[in-house]
């Protein structure tokens, strides 16, 4: 059976810092979210025109960064 997929949209500003991004947990801004997958999951990051991208990743593998950040963060 195939994992339930999940895409992380970024939306970049102008100067190239994140403005928005989605599934970012509670405690994080923006770009710390952003940096985060950057060095977790560079891999699976796709750049779309327009100042946008995106991260394509499974459920689980979302559960875990999310984890991992909190814990980094506390």
């Amino acid at each position: 059976m195939d994992a339930e997929k999940v895409i992380i949209h970024a939306r970049f500003a102008p100067n190239g810092t994140i403005v928005e991004i989605s599934e970012r947990p509670a405690g994080l801004d923006p770009q710390d979210w952003f940096n985060f997958l950057s060095y977790r999951a560079a891999d699976t990051y796709q750049a779309l025109a327009g100042g946008r991208g995106v991260f394509r990743l499974d459920r689980a593998s979302v559960d875990a960064l999310k984890v991992e950040s909190a814990a980094k963060a506390a």
